[in-house]
């Protein structure tokens, strides 16, 4: 039975939907191909899945009610969900922050819609966020840690994610379950995340920006380890819990927490030349530190994540240098 995947020709849907088609699932991927970030990547990578005969691409808004409803409505037979379409960046929220309304909330809300129209649907997976856990104190993030404080909308429209899947989880007893994911980074990463903003400045000799003046420290997770958790997930449908919701939450982090300075110094080894720093304050709707808690992961879906920085930076260094012919 067929698999739909939003945000296919995204960083995260694009290695999923891979990973699904390797393991010989039919899938459809959408996505809208806006120009948050360069289009060209995302035409890239949706031209490797289009290569597959196992796949279909449609380009849609996941907010377009009619357009979705015309997907369910060709592919009857979808019956799994991963839902990874959503307006991502903290910094680009003190923008347009209507973009987050309208993917992360309106768009939200309209796949559940379609799924629930669409009936048959055995699961469907979402993607959440570290992000949620804004002012949190407490190291690591585990999931009995409040998330009702987010520094920004970013945050917010997240977590809002979260309550809404739990609500129709309850009134409808679809499965869901939510993936918080810790700073992702990896091939064909996106143009907007340090990992790339950091290989391109050096390798081309102009300066990075450490904000906090550098004290920040980030819980890097490597693409690979998040695709066979969100597999894991997938595979695996929520249960209800104690009021009968099948409706469930997971990080999925590396489970270290790294000083930037070392993830730059990484950086700069696979590079061959040294970074040229600035320092700044702490930019508004940023937290100084992230960790994850993935025991709830480790027993429920056997995650273990496998990849140190030490391995995933030159890996995505190479990838870098190879897609940008540097």
């Amino acid at each position: 039975m067929p698999i739909l995947v939003t945000g296919a020709a995204g960083f995260i849907g694009f290695h999923v939907a891979r990973a699904l088609l390797d393991r010989d699932e039919q899938v459809i991927g959408l996505d809208d191909l806006n120009d948050y970030y360069d289009v060209a990547l995302k035409e890239r990578r949706r031209t490797i899945l289009e290569q597959r005969p196992d796949f279909t691409f449609h380009k849609a808004d996941v907010a377009d009610r009619q357009a979705l409803a015309a997907i369910f409505a060709r592919h009857p037979g979808i019956d799994r969900i991963v839902h990874l379409a959503a307006q991502a960046g903290v910094r680009y929220s003190l923008i347009n922050p209507y973009a987050y309304v309208h993917a992360n909330l309106l768009g939200q809300v309209t796949l559940f819609e379609a799924a629930r129209a669409a009936q048959g649907i055995r699961h469907l997976v979402y993607a959440s966020s570290s992000s949620v856990y804004g002012d949190s104190t407490r190291l690591p993030f585990a999931l009995d840690d409040p998330a009702d404080r987010p520094r920004s909308l970013y945050g917010a429209s997240k977590r809002s994610g979260e309550m809404i899947a739990r609500s129709y989880a309850a009134m409808f007893r679809l499965p869901f379950t939510g993936l918080r994911f810790f700073t992702v980074y990896g091939p064909w990463g996106r143009p907007d995340m340090s990992a790339y903003l950091f290989t391109k400045a050096i390798l081309a000799g102009e300066p990075i920006t450490l904000f906090n003046h550098g004290e920040m420290k980030r819980d890097f997770t490597y693409i690979d380890d998040i695709v066979a958790g969100v597999l894991a997930a997938l595979d695996r449908p929520a249960q209800p819990d104690e009021t009968g919701a099948p409706h469930r939450i997971y990080n999925l982090g590396n489970h270290r927490s790294e000083p930037l300075k070392r993830f730059v110094e990484l950086i700069e080894q696979a590079c061959g030349r040294k970074a040229e720093i600035q320092y700044a304050p702490m930019q508004p709707g940023d937290v100084p530190e992230t960790y994850a808690d993935i025991e709830d992961s480790r027993r429920d879906l056997g995650f273990e994540p496998k990849t140190p920085i030490d391995e995933g930076i030159p890996k995505f260094v190479k990838w870098f240098r190879d897609y940008h012919k540097v």
